[in-house]
């Protein structure tokens, strides 16, 4: 990252983005063409005929857009946007070599835009930081903040006509809400006014990768606001400079829950918030089911917190809160009474979050998967063989399709095969059944009354639509 521009100098120059419609990509492009930039790009989705929708949407936004064939880098002043993992061999980037434009990748880009606003609030961990954007947004939104917000998933919050997929929302330039990836370890560019750290645990990486990651990001925080009921975030805190902590079994923590407050239902919840700094208590009402989204909410609240707003205030705006596309989604129920469900579970932690979710109410669980790649199938293959055949009862199935595959060089040797074997081994119930369009049919042939189909799987936003068809052929 030499001699790179200002953000002033950023924005004089016209930008394309590869892969324009990808959820990290998108949302970026969306804050940039707000801030009066010219963004163009391209998508292999929209070459293959997916998503014709989103890329309209994108059209009617202003966003110009070409086929994956070089043919939309036409000068040096363009600044290409291209994930690390991008190959030289694919044409825009080939092209953009040989007209000399600069190359940068999303995080670096997204990293000059927050590390140069008023204040960066960060979003960090393994689990939830999607959701956690989204409340943390909504708040400063609800409380008249103006954020800036980057998230990698629609909030239904700030959804419209014009904006059908608003997974941004530009603001000012005086506080920039974001999640940060430590997958890629782009998480270290960042340097945030507010640090949130949710939880710490295996995904792409080691865990002592992880934890130098997390740590490091909580030295470079201002304030850092720390989940005291994860045992690896806690053990991070000597790495912060100022801290708020929150949890909901941590007596200690200064953001938590009044005990036995908790009133769970199928789709949302309501609980007593107590504010330790004060002995304050404050009522919350989440639409959102689940352990894990009372955790994220108070994540927010205490972040919030650390920001400057009232936790009364955070509190009272996450009423109002309508969550994210594709977490724990429900997409509809049918005559018959079955309910299906999209969600964005993919690693061990947010595959566990969603089934302790279903399985905390009667019925029977189908619990459909698709695995992201045939990569993190072998890094954490074993791990979610283990969440499936421990979060699932004697009832239940689950049902898993081949990863997904859109080219490329990719070790596919190893598959979905593996993961069904563990699971069964485990003695829990599993079919592969390669095909997506296949486990659709036969979750539709095997459902009964009272059942939910959870839609599961990340990286390929036809999921949505591919529950929305399981739903159609219930009904």
């Amino acid at each position: 990252m030499t001699d790179m521009p200002t953000p002033e100098e950023l924005l004089a120059r016209p930008f394309f983005f590869c892969g324009i419609g990808g959820s990290g990509m998108l949302p970026l492009a969306q804050i940039l063409n707000g801030r009066g930039a010219k963004v163009a790009g391209s998508d292999r989705s929209r070459d293959q005929g997916r998503l014709p929708e989103k890329f309209a949407a994108m059209e009617r936004q202003g966003f110009e857009l070409f086929a994956q064939d070089g043919s939309g880098i036409t000068s040096a002043d363009q600044i290409l946007v291209a994930s690390a993992a991008v190959e030289d061999t694919v044409p825009e980037v080939v092209r953009a070599n040989e007209q000399g434009c600069l190359r940068m990748t999303r995080a670096e880009l997204l990293s000059i835009l927050f590390n140069t606003s008023g204040a960066g609030i960060a979003i960090g961990g393994t689990s939830g930081k999607s959701t956690v954007t989204g409340m943390l947004g909504w708040i400063m939104a609800a409380c008249g903040r103006e954020p800036t917000i980057m998230n990698g998933a629609v909030m239904k919050n700030f959804v419209s006509e014009d904006r059908p997929f608003a997974s941004s929302l530009v603001g000012s330039q005086s506080i920039f809400v974001s999640e940060v990836d430590e997958s890629d370890g782009s998480i270290a560019l960042y340097r945030p006014a507010v640090g949130v750290l949710l939880n710490v645990s295996l995904d792409h990486k080691s865990m002592e990768e992880l934890r130098q990651l997390f740590g490091d990001f909580l030295g470079r925080s201002r304030i850092s606001a720390i989940n005291a009921d994860d045992p690896e975030a806690l053990a991070l805190l000597p790495s912060a400079k100022e801290v708020i902590t929150f949890g909901i079994d941590q007596e200690k923590a200064q953001i938590g829950i009044v005990q036995g407050s908790i009133a769970d239902a199928p789709t949302k919840q309501a609980a007593l918030v107590v504010d330790r700094h004060d002995g304050s208590e404050h009522p919350l009402r989440l639409n959102l089911p689940g352990r894990h989204n009372l955790s994220n909410a108070l994540a927010a609240i205490a972040g919030a917190a650390a920001a400057g707003v009232p936790v009364a205030n955070a509190v009272a705006a996450l009423a109002d809160f309508q969550g994210l596309a594709r977490r724990f989604d429900i997409v509809g129920t049918s005559p018959s009474g079955i309910t299906v469900i999209d969600d964005f579970g993919h690693n061990p932690e947010k595959c566990a979050a969603t089934l302790k979710t279903l399985k905390a109410h009667e019925g029977r669980v189908i619990a459909f998967f698709q695995p992201h790649g045939y990569g993190p199938l072998r890094q954490m293959g074993h791990e979610l063989a283990e969440t499936f055949a421990r979060e699932l009862g004697p009832d239940d199935i689950t049902i898993m399709c081949d990863p997904v595959y859109y080219g490329g060089t990719v070790d596919r040797s190893e598959g979905t095969e593996r993961i069904i074997g563990l699971i069964e081994e485990a003695g829990a119930t599993a079919l592969h059944v390669p095909e997506r369009a296949d486990c659709g049919a036969h979750m539709a042939e095997i459902a009964q009354p009272g059942d939910r189909i959870v839609i599961m799987g990340a990286r390929d936003d036809t999921l949505s639509q591919f529950a929305k068809d399981v739903l159609g052929k219930l009904s």
